[in-house]
């Protein structure tokens, strides 16, 4: 079993930056595929970035490339997702999803048998 705990949500100014951390138990992040997703208010859960295990490659939501940066950090077996240059429209609670299954299809949340709880990323203009 995996448990995952966000961290660091909060409230920040449109063109600011932040950085919210998933930490995990019962495997390591090295063994996981991992991923982060959001849910905007009143709107579905969408995917936002992707970090494969045994691989370097990282992926993208096009709303998000070139701004957010998926990492983790496996001697703190923790998962972070950087986000510069915020925008308004990046309000939504912030999801980190694993699961110990190879999978292509990293952007659906489907794919990802491990949730954990979210956290409010707030950005105002």
């Amino acid at each position: 079993q995996v448990h995952l705990v966000e961290s660091g949500g909060g409230l920040v100014q449109a063109g600011g930056s932040l950085r919210v951390s998933c930490a995990a138990s019962g495997r390591t992040v090295r063994s996981l595929h991992m991923a982060w997703f959001r849910q905007p208010p009143g709107t579905e859960r969408e995917f936002v970035a992707a970090s494969p295990w045994r691989s370097e490659s990282t992926y993208y939501a096009g709303s998000v490339k070139g701004r957010f940066t998926i990492s983790r950090d496996t001697a703190k077996n923790t998962m972070y997702l950087q986000m510069n240059s915020l925008k308004p429209e990046d309000t939504a609670v912030y999801y980190c999803a694993a699961t110990a299954y190879n999978t292509s299809s990293y952007w659906h949340a489907n794919s990802y048998s491990y949730w954990g709880q979210g956290t409010q990323v707030t950005v105002s203009s």
